[in-house]
């Protein structure tokens, strides 16, 4: 891409993008309007700035998201479903040196995934968590999901999800910040510019955490999910901010200060 040294002089008043070496450039497999795009620059940014991706490790997960080290220009490994945690654990103690992240949905870190998950948090493994979270199995085939919304329409909650059938949507932001080992969980969204420039903040901060070894670093994205919400994806943009955050509030839930 261009820099803007290049443009004419009435062009160069125009910011110009670029996309940093961290993040491939290539075909994208996600459906049209799906935030996971959004995500991976947001990771990748954070890793370019951070000036550490020539010894980060990615941890895949199962699901939407199994491809993910298509997208990242560094070494990655796939973890079986719902191991991602327990993998970058142990990476992570083989390779003190590293920076180990995982990048999980909804299914693999909430449901099948929640007990690695939540026993790496709580004993502080030095590695950072980023959990998107779209309401629903999206590879599957749009299934409910530990965090579906009461009244969703799911293909597993036709009439909606029964909260006296199937329980409440899981807020795992709030779980995290009670566990000790925990350095920073935070919760944003990826509906609007002004959420995506909060939630790269976040995102570069649960990198920060492992890298200072303070503990285990989460952020949790709320994202949008065309194709399984069957919406088109403004509709699905608004769908996170009219029923996912009054669920899912935003913000910072802990931060541990110091080295």
């Amino acid at each position: 891409m261009a820099s803007a040294k290049h443009l004419h002089p009435q062009e160069a008043e125009t910011p110009v993008f670029d996309v940093n070496p961290v993040l491939g450039e290539r075909a994208t497999h996600y459906c049209p309007g799906c935030h996971h795009g959004i995500a991976h620059r947001l990771v990748s940014e954070a890793l370019y700035e951070l000036g550490v991706a020539d010894k980060t490790i990615l941890v895949a997960s199962v699901g939407c998201s199994a491809f993910a080290y298509d997208y990242f220009n560094v070494d990655s490994v796939e973890a079986p479903h719902g191991r991602a945690c327990a993998v970058a654990t142990g990476i992570r103690r083989a390779r003190p040196e590293a920076v180990v992240f995982t990048y999980q949905g909804d299914g693999d870190m909430a449901a099948i995934g929640i007990g690695e998950s939540l026993h790496a948090a709580n004993r502080g493994e030095k590695i950072t968590a980023v959990f998107i979270n779209n309401t629903v199995y999206g590879m599957t085939g749009g299934q409910m999901a530990p965090t579906t919304l009461i009244g969703q329409k799911t293909t597993t909650t036709l009439h909606g999800r029964n909260f006296h059938s199937e329980g409440g949507p899981i807020r795992l932001a709030e779980i995290m910040a009670q566990l000790q080992g925990v350095a920073h969980a935070s919760r944003c969204a990826l509906d609007s510019v002004k959420h995506v420039k909060e939630a790269k903040k976040a995102v570069r901060r649960a990198f920060d955490v492992q890298i200072a070894g303070l503990g285990f670093g989460f952020v949790e994205l709320l994202s949008g999910c065309p194709t399984n919400w069957r919406m088109d994806p403004v509709s699905a943009n608004r769908r996170i901010a009219t029923d996912m955050i009054p669920v899912f509030p935003l913000g910072v839930f802990k931060d541990v200060k110091g080295t």
